[in-house]
């Protein structure tokens, strides 16, 4: 039977089933309060107050790009202190920005929300959480992080249908206070009490440090990385954004696109499931490369069979497969090449541009619909983007002897 040499730091199996439920529970809930309720209430607020979509929708943007740039910072911070006192804080101004989100009488106040919301999401939702897992989970951590992404893929499946039954009986404004209330119940007590595990993780930062770092994300492979996964996320979730649109474009009718969509998470589920095999059988580089390129196949695949119901129910499902597989590629892109030593430092680097590409993402596939003259067409164009850097993806293979950390 194989030994594992465990890490410092790793939990005992009783301690990591105890933060993985800890972060299950609070990634649900921030994940259902700060990014799905939105989606749901979007129409609502437009109504209510006048506000164009658009304008609600770039300020939420702006909480995305924020959340980015904010997640540099968080993730150094992380490698030191750990992520107890970070998400604890970061719950209680994810409430205050719910609530300043709830009171907003202005477009200016809404946006300087969405702001705060940004910065509360850095120290809320998956980076600091994969952090936790991958430090505390030692040679269980595959297993963990691909069970925190399973359970918190069913973030929407509670929270859209709760946001939408609260505002039917009490308007937009009350159902953002409740979320409040709720993130606070759920989401502080459990980071401050549930997080007070030992953390072994980078005990000082000194110059040599800090130059280790600095030396990583200065190499090829780091940077290539960077831009695999910044346009790999732009096309996938400029893809799931847009698909609706570009089914009815084609002839389908609402109700069929947007079951077609929900296969998709289906398909996303099955594709976390799978990872541990496809982990056993590829490099790091190379399962980069085949999820980008099943992306790709399945975005050109769903142009193509736009108008035909049961080919886009399995093209859908094919790329809810690609999304759920990239999540944890992103998860594990770091220790998979680098080790643990900086996790938090170099996750925070490649976050940053992947939540740019997110927020842009609607905007830039429906400007590219717009561009080439409808949807099928921007969704073939995302293809070959996509099918390039799948290609790309194997240069982001690290030496064996550039490779540090213990995994």
């Amino acid at each position: 039977m194989s030994q594992h040499i465990e890490q410092p730091g790793a939990l005992s199996r009783s301690g990591l089933r105890r933060a993985l439920w800890v972060l299950s529970v609070t990634q649900i809930t921030s994940w259902g309060v700060l990014y799905y309720a939105f989606a749901v209430l979007l129409q609502p607020m437009a109504d209510d107050t006048g506000w164009s979509p658009v304008y609600l929708t770039a300020a939420f943007s702006t909480g995305l790009i924020v959340s980015g740039v904010c997640g540099i910072v968080v993730g150094r911070r992380l490698d030191v202190r750990g992520p107890r006192v970070i998400m604890t804080v970061g719950s209680v101004v994810a409430v205050v920005a719910v609530l300043l989100v709830a009171t907003a009488s202005s477009r200016a106040m809404f946006l300087a929300a969405w702001v705060v919301a940004g910065v509360a999401m850095s120290a809320v939702l998956y980076p600091p959480a994969f952090a936790a897992l991958t430090r505390w989970g030692g040679h269980r951590r595959l297993g963990a992080l691909t069970a925190l992404t399973l359970v918190a893929g069913f973030a929407s499946t509670v929270f859209a249908p709760l946001a939408a039954w609260l505002e039917s009986s009490m308007g937009w404004r009350s159902t953002y206070l409740t979320l409040a209330v709720v993130l606070a119940v759920v989401t502080i007590p459990l980071h401050w009490w549930g997080l007070d595990h030992p953390w072994h993780g980078v005990q000082r930062r000194d110059a040599a440090h800090d130059d280790d770092a600095r030396t990583i994300t200065r190499t090829p492979p780091f940077i290539m990385l960077g831009v695999v996964m910044t346009i790999g996320s732009f096309v996938i979730y400029g893809t799931v954004i847009n698909l609706v649109p570009m089914l009815v474009e084609q002839g389908l009718n609402t109700r069929q696109a947007a079951i077609a969509l929900g296969i998709g998470g289906a398909g996303q589920v099955a594709g976390r499931l799978g990872y541990a095999r496809l982990n056993r059988w590829t490099s790091a580089a190379g399962r980069a490369s085949v999820v980008l390129a099943l992306a790709a196949a399945s975005t050109a695949f769903l142009a193509l069979s736009a108008s035909t119901f049961f080919l886009v129910l399995v093209g859908s499902a094919i790329a809810g497969v690609a999304r759920g597989l990239l999540t944890l590629i992103q998860a594990t892109a770091v220790t998979d090449r680098w080790g643990i030593e900086h996790f938090g430092r170099l996750n925070g680097i490649l976050g940053a541009p992947v939540m740019l590409a997110a927020a842009l993402s609607p905007f830039g596939g429906a400007a590219l619909a717009q561009v080439s003259g409808g949807f099928q067409d921007a969704f073939l164009i995302l293809a070959a983007l996509c099918a390039a850097v799948a290609v790309l993806a194997l240069r982001t293979r690290v030496p064996d002897n550039a490779q540090s950390g213990t995994g």
